[in-house]
């Protein structure tokens, strides 16, 4: 089964219809029927949860949860393991510590990365990104 990370601009870039929203859209829609299984790590989702509080609000933040699950995607909790992982890319590349957990997941279960975030260009060469 292939798998794909989905970090949180392509999350809410697909929420705020912003940017290639309808390509991303459809990625997820045709991702079941293709038997691709959709990841998130949960520091990732945490981002998503604390950007739409901050600009739309509680309730709005409260219904996420129930949103990014039926897309389907599958939210992870990092291990000591991916912990790690992360801590070694930050302190190697320029990238916003929650992108790095989001790496680290990718590197951890194989996955390649579905984003539009040019942080991830310092990662390219050693994960497979899907650019969006």
């Amino acid at each position: 089964m292939v798998k794909i990370v989905i970090d949180s601009h392509s999350i809410l870039s697909f929420l705020n219809k912003e940017g290639n929203y309808e390509k991303i859209g459809n990625f997820f829609k045709n991702a079941q029927a293709n038997n691709v299984r959709l990841l998130m790590s949960s520091i990732n989702f945490g981002e998503v949860y604390y950007i739409v509080y901050r600009k739309i609000g509680y309730m709005k933040a409260k219904e996420l949860y129930g949103a990014i699950t039926a897309i389907p995607v599958e939210i992870i909790n990092p291990d000591i393991e991916t912990v790690f992982l992360a801590a070694q890319i930050k302190a190697t590349k320029k990238m916003s510590y929650a992108d790095c957990f989001t790496a680290a997941l990718a590197i951890k279960t194989e996955a390649a990365i579905l984003t539009g975030d040019p942080e991830f260009k310092e990662i390219e060469r050693k994960i497979k990104i899907l650019w969006v």
